[in-house]
């Protein structure tokens, strides 16, 4: 009897919940006053709902960006985590499996299922689940969705990826090299060069050391580009659209290069290239195909399974280390896609 006591009390303990907040606003690049930890308590699951652990958490550029337009002073830190269920009162989600999610920053969540992601069921057991927030995740439909969606990239065509040591960019090379083509990857440092040969990449390039950007294009690509994966934005653009083939197609995925700054840039404006060159340029969510989603999942496992999809990751472990990893990947210090294991 006291067993059963003792049983119905534990599960009926509430769960101690942490969460970065952020305090204030950032302006210009991420500091430390910019978060604080919360902690509050969780009450068990009502019917319908499930207590989420977080075991994985992602740290991504566009949080910085998205903290301007979908957040306000106080709010969790937005971002998707790999969840375990640990209670539960939903019949679609039981005890022990586990679920990304967009919880945010949190240690723990209360959800009612809705846009909880179970893993896939075929996910191998040698293969981490911090991968379903990398290459067999978000950055993984990106790279998917913008080579065929948006570039409609064909076989023998020339790329280039900018940030393409990054989460995203190092799948979109392997993808355009799985198709039959020829890869040039801009990144910025010598060990994220020596990473994209390893990955198969034709021609990488430290953009901080080169004397001239326009030189460095020129030399891994003579012939110029077809397609260009942007990731970066800034003057570095309008020296790469100078180089694009006619007809060429540019998909905007990112501009991490302009998310810290405090006034909008202005600059060179690329319209008389791309009038002369009947260039094609296009931003791009992937909210658009989120119908695709789980057949474009089990496509990148069944390359990381095949071995034509390698993935790095950058792996800081410690809840409490959300803020240092948060800016370590604005910093670049990432080589793949940056996670945080609780």
């Amino acid at each position: 009897f006291s067993f059963f006591i003792k049983l119905v009390f534990a599960q009926r303990i509430m769960v101690k919940a942490k969460s970065w907040v952020m305090t204030k606003y950032f302006d210009g690049f991420p500091k430390k006053s910019n978060f604080g930890l919360k902690v509050e308590e969780l009450p068990e699951p009502k019917d319908g709902e499930v207590l989420l652990e977080a075991v994985f958490l992602s740290v991504d550029p566009y949080m910085r960006l998205f903290s301007k337009i979908s957040m306000k002073e106080g709010d969790v830190m937005i971002g998707s985590q790999v969840a375990k269920v640990i209670q539960s009162k939903h019949p679609g989600f039981p005890v022990g499996s586990h679920v990304v999610s967009n919880s945010g920053w949190r240690t723990h969540t209360l959800s009612d299922g809705t846009g909880l992601t179970p893993i896939l069921p075929e996910w191998p057991k040698d293969v981490s689940l911090s991968l379903a927030l990398g290459a067999i995740g978000m950055p993984g439909v990106t790279a998917v969705y913008g080579i065929e969606d948006v570039l409609g990239l064909k076989e023998g065509e020339t790329l280039l990826v900018n940030a393409a040591a990054g989460a995203v960019g190092s799948v979109v090379g392997q993808i355009a090299k799985i198709k039959g083509c020829k890869v040039v990857g801009s990144a910025g440092s010598d060990a994220k060069v020596v990473f994209l040969k390893e990955l198969g990449f034709d021609e990488a390039f430290n953009y901080k050391t080169v004397g001239s950007l326009e030189e460095a294009l020129r030399k891994a690509s003579p012939e110029g580009y077809d397609c260009f994966f942007e990731n970066v934005g800034g003057p570095s653009s309008f020296i790469v659209l100078q180089q694009m083939k006619n007809f060429g197609r540019i998909a905007v995925c990112g501009s991490i290069s302009t998310y810290n700054d405090s006034e909008p840039q202005t600059g060179l404006y690329p319209y008389v290239i791309m009038i002369i060159k009947e260039l094609k340029m296009e931003g791009f969510l992937i909210t658009r195909w989120q119908h695709k989603h789980p057949e474009t999942l089990r496509r990148l496992l069944a390359w990381v399974k095949e071995g034509k999809l390698q993935c790095r990751e950058h792996v800081t472990k410690g809840f409490e280390n959300m803020p240092a990893a948060f800016m370590g990947m604005m910093r670049g210090e990432n080589i793949g896609k940056a996670v945080v294991a609780v």
